[in-house]
């Protein structure tokens, strides 16, 4: 149904004239005429507004579709930073109201994750400008660098907090309930990447083995593996060499390469990890992802090469512009523009 009749149908729902119409929305009776003979529309700003007459959403003034209701949080969650609290609570019922009613469970519980992820993020920002201001003003307060920590992802100390072994479970949980065929790879990296963090490296070498018998396994991941296990076990020099010797036959591996790279970067060998990440990104297929880039300015930036990091990432956002098509007020378009001007204030 198209706007025009949904309008009209609302109306006469709610019990309002023409005349009561326009009079609550500040226009003409015979604008809301125009409107429903489909001789005209109403404008984008007026929406809203008309939503709230009529006590539904604006999804619901277009009688959109599930499929496309779905479609719209997906590409607003993408190219907005913030939701308002009406967008917000609007997109929250729907999907809760999607899974009480047996709709695609996965896909709204997927959707709904992000949907809170996405206020976060956003939350975590303030946290961490606030929290911020107040450490620097008073470094002796333990409070606020606790809320740092936890809204930027720091460092935590405590061994009893920092261990994974509540993610190794639940991955664990994971890989054994998937019933599917053939079974994904996904969790296994997860799982590994978490007994690593713990240097439960036993473990990792037998979720490694499972993982290289999976159908959908990249072979390439293999070896990156093997080096990380070997870095958990603190035996550099045979880490170092099963990456140099993989490197001879995955030169052409664009996932191998950034592996590669993000080895070397963690090692600390900073001119080679920026020389593979390159290699990588080289190599990738357009659209590229970014990670290659981002990781090349972390490591500048690190070195307090500022203007190098800068144009790193002028790189990187003209990557989002022509091989992504980001406008220029897409979220990652204005992310990446206010690190470019706080790395070019740094320098």
């Amino acid at each position: 149904m198209e706007i025009n009749n949904k309008i009209k149908q609302l109306r006469y729902k709610s019990g309002l004239t023409q005349e009561q119409l326009a009079a609550r929305l500040g226009v003409s009776a015979q604008a809301v005429s125009k409107w429903e003979n489909s001789v005209a529309m109403p404008d984008i700003t007026l929406l809203p507004m008309i939503a709230e007459v009529f006590g539904v959403s604006i999804d619901e003034l277009f009688d959109l579709t599930i499929e496309q209701k779905l479609r719209r949080i997906e590409n607003r969650l993408d190219v907005e930073e913030e939701l308002s609290p009406d967008a917000f609570k609007e997109y929250e019922d729907f999907l809760l109201s999607l899974l009480s009613e047996g709709g695609d469970r996965v896909r709204a519980t997927e959707l709904i994750a992000n949907l809170y992820h996405h206020r976060m993020e956003a939350d975590a920002r303030r946290v961490s400008k606030y929290a911020r201001e107040a450490i620097m003003s008073s470094p002796e307060h333990k409070s606020c660098q606790w809320l740092l920590q936890m809204a930027e992802g720091h460092c935590v100390w405590d061994w009893n907090i920092a261990n994974h072994s509540s993610a190794i479970d639940f991955y664990k949980s994971v890989i054994e309930n998937d019933k599917v065929e053939p079974k994904t790879p996904m969790p296994y990296f997860y799982l590994i990447d978490n007994l690593l963090a713990d240097h439960r490296t036993a473990e990792a070498r037998k979720y490694l083995e499972e993982y290289a018998a999976l159908p959908a396994h990249k072979p390439a991941m293999i070896p990156v593996y093997q080096a990380h296990i070997a870095l958990a076990e603190y035996d550099v020099q045979a880490a170092d060499a099963i990456i140099e010797n993989a490197m001879e036959t995955l030169s052409d591996n664009e996932t191998f390469l950034f592996e590669a790279a993000q080895y070397y970067a963690r090692r600390c060998e900073y001119d080679k990890a920026i020389s593979i990440y390159e290699l990588s990104w080289a190599k990738g297929e357009k659209p590229r992802h970014t990670d290659a880039l981002h990781g090349i300015s972390v490591i500048c930036e690190i070195r307090g090469e500022y203007g190098r990091a800068a144009d790193t990432q002028k790189r990187l956002l003209g990557c989002l512009k022509t091989e992504w098509g980001y406008s220029n007020d897409d979220k990652a378009v204005l992310e990446t523009e206010r690190e470019i001007a706080r790395l070019q204030r740094m320098g």
